[in-house]
């Protein structure tokens, strides 16, 4: 029974944490005063429950909202973060990952959102190379979602376990 106050016991230490931290007014903790701190909060929360209490369905949404709540602090204390949409989808990449690794499930999808993610941060140095398909097969570019449509319908539809 132990094992499941894990998920409250953290929420309720961090939350204590956070509105200390309001109140006494300490500029230290002057940045983690926003929805992004709640979301570590709360990300620290599931992963503590997922591997403590080993309810490893809650190592994806944890690792989601903890690593998404570190990207929008990062971006406000480091200038040099990358503020790029690719990050998001290499969090959720990771979230797969580690998900996958103990419910053996999902690893398909990291290496999907692995490579968008690749290619949405780095798709600037390969402009060349793009423009080099651009000119031949412009029309046929601009439906590439079509076939994440089709291949999510495919899952969602054709692919039985």
């Amino acid at each position: 029974m132990k094992k499941h106050g894990i998920f409250s016991g953290i929420v309720l230490v961090g939350l204590g944490i956070y509105f200390l931290g309001g109140q006494l007014q300490l500029a230290f903790l002057k940045v983690f005063q926003g929805w992004p701190a709640l979301l570590v909060i709360f990300g620290m929360a599931l992963l503590g429950q997922a591997y403590y209490a080993r309810e490893y369905q809650h190592i994806f949404p944890g690792t989601v909202l903890l690593g998404f709540g570190l990207h929008f602090l990062l971006s406000q204390l480091l200038p040099i973060w990358p503020k790029h949409i690719g990050v998001l989808f290499l969090i959720i990449s990771l979230a797969f990952f580690l998900s996958a690794r103990k419910t053996k499930t999902g690893f398909v999808q990291s290496l999907l959102f692995f490579i968008l993610a690749c290619f949405m941060l780095f798709s600037d140095r390969f402009s060349d190379f793009f423009l080099l398909f651009q000119t031949s097969i412009s029309s046929i570019w601009r439906f590439w979602p079509l076939l994440l449509i089709l291949f999510g319908l495919y899952i969602l539809f054709v692919k039985k376990k």
